[in-house]
């Protein structure tokens, strides 16, 4: 997915929150966002918002000198999903299509996502979503959310890579992973420090080791950009016959790319809603064009 014009004051946005996050004082943050709108007049629109995301993040964590600023955040992030496992499987369980409940609560989960919204507070965003569990979650559009091609696929498939996206999220992708326990997996996370995207210490702390192989993509954006993941992942993801994409960052990432991916996410910006047709928080279940 190309960068469009409406993505440059979200690119200043979010790096002022992170500055503010990571303890900056005024004149710090002043001397992130005019490093930045240096970057920004380099930038190639071309190229997906994720990559801005890795540079802008990068200035906040080299003029700072915090090398993770949202550590302590994702720890509590995975903390708080873990307390909520239990009712998370059990509603999986008691679902008359586990695998599809299963797939709403991985999606669900990409509502911990500190980039798009730091202000989240996780424990309001999770009670909204179990006061409306009964609710009919929009899936008539099968361009948005396609979910027989989805099953088709994952029947089909012997091993799935799984991209993961945030810290916290984990829990809930670990739900869907159990539904696959026939299948043998491998979970993908950041490979560096970036916002609060689950690295391989998150995934194993969350339990995703007991269910798939954790592989780090080597790539240090807010999204699975290729060209600077490792030799290794790259190799792994031509390989793949059956992939899942979690979260909007790793959507806007390998949107463009010819592979055999399902991408699962809530659309949280205006821009992603209008590149799609689709409107704020819709549950995205897509499979690549």
């Amino acid at each position: 997915m190309k960068t469009y014009l409406d993505c440059i004051p979200c690119f200043f946005k979010q790096a002022l929150d992170a500055a503010k996050l990571a303890g900056a004082n005024k004149s710090t943050q002043k001397k992130i966002l005019k490093a930045l709108s240096k970057e920004v007049l380099k930038f190639d629109l071309k190229e997906c918002p994720t990559a801005m995301g890795r540079i802008l993040y990068k200035l906040v964590r080299q003029i700072t000198g915090r090398h993770d600023p949202f550590k302590e955040i994702k720890q509590k992030s995975n903390e708080f999903a873990l307390s909520l496992y239990p009712r998370l499987k059990k509603k999986a369980e008691r679902s008359k299509d586990r695998l599809l409940a299963a797939l709403e609560l991985a999606i669900a989960g990409n509502i911990i996502d500190y980039g798009i919204k730091s202000s989240l507070n996780i424990d309001r965003e999770i009670d909204k979503l179990f006061a409306e569990e009964d609710r009919i979650i929009r899936r008539e559009d099968k361009g948005l959310f396609d979910y027989p091609s989805f099953r088709r696929a994952l029947k089909k498939a012997k091993k799935i890579l799984y991209i993961g996206d945030n810290a916290g999220e984990v829990v809930f992708d670990k739900i869907l992973i159990e539904e696959m326990e026939d299948k043998e997996i491998i979970y993908v996370v950041r490979g560096g420090p970036i916002i609060n995207d689950a690295l391989a210490e998150d995934a194993a702390f969350c339990g995703i080791d007991k269910y798939a192989r954790i592989v780090s993509s080597g790539c240090d954006a807010p999204g699975t950009i290729l060209k600077f993941c490792t030799g290794n992942f790259r190799k792994i993801f031509k390989e793949a016959g059956f992939i899942i994409s979690k979260g909007q960052g790793n959507f806007e990432a390998l949107a463009g790319e010819k592979a055999p991916v399902f991408f699962l996410f809530r659309a949280k910006c205006p821009v992603v809603t209008k590149h799609l047709g689709c409107k704020l928080g819709d549950i995205i279940l897509k499979k690549a064009d």
